[in-house]
């Protein structure tokens, strides 16, 4: 007994039309997403850049009470932002001079940014023996673009007070804008 079969064809693959509804709705979820995508990588770099001088600060902390001795902090440019070293300044002035023992050497940070102390911070920072900050004092991280004025997320406070804990300024007001121990917004990325 023969039977008849009948032979279908089966599609396999996509039709132009349905090849177009798929690559236009990924490309709106790309336009919509690589904003905020972009907005990560920002916000991540700034504190990337602000955990470096931290961990910095933290390190000079540590290393001074451990050795008994006072360690400094010191830009090692014009600007912050160019880098910075940790030593033990043995002849107490202010400068990493030859023979002075360097514990730490960091880079300078990502084009774009600036990095300020205050008045009490311009040049270094020092560490007692007993772990005390030389003052109170504030350092400013921001990632410019071209501004003076911080935008919202692209600026950081790193506050140390006199007892040399150094932390974050934080933005109680929720703007993305840190703000100052007055509870006032950071005003100026300083130049």
């Amino acid at each position: 007994m023969q039977i008849n079969q009948k032979y279908t064809h089966i599609n396999k693959g996509f039709t132009l039309i349905e090849l177009l509804v798929t690559i236009t709705i990924a490309g709106i979820l790309f336009a919509i997403a690589i904003p905020s995508f972009t907005s990560v990588i920002t916000k991540n770099r700034l504190t990337a850049a602000a955990n470096e001088l931290i961990t910095a600060l933290n390190f000079a902390r540590s290393e001074a009470v451990k050795r008994g001795v006072s360690v400094w902090v010191r830009k090692s440019g014009s600007h912050w932002e160019d880098g910075w070293n940790v030593f033990i300044d043995a002849d107490g002035d202010n400068v990493f001079d030859p023979g002075e023992e360097l514990l730490r050497k960091y880079g300078a940070l990502e084009s774009g940014y600036t990095l300020r102390g205050n008045n009490n911070f311009t040049n270094f920072i020092r560490f007692t023996s007993r772990g005390q900050s030389n003052q109170n004092g504030t350092f400013y991280l921001c990632d410019r673009g071209g501004n003076t004025t911080p935008a919202p997320y692209t600026a950081k406070l790193i506050i140390v007070n006199v007892v040399g804990r150094v932390r974050v300024g934080k933005d109680t007001d929720n703007d993305g804008i840190p703000n100052d121990s007055t509870g006032s917004n950071m005003s100026t990325c300083r130049l």
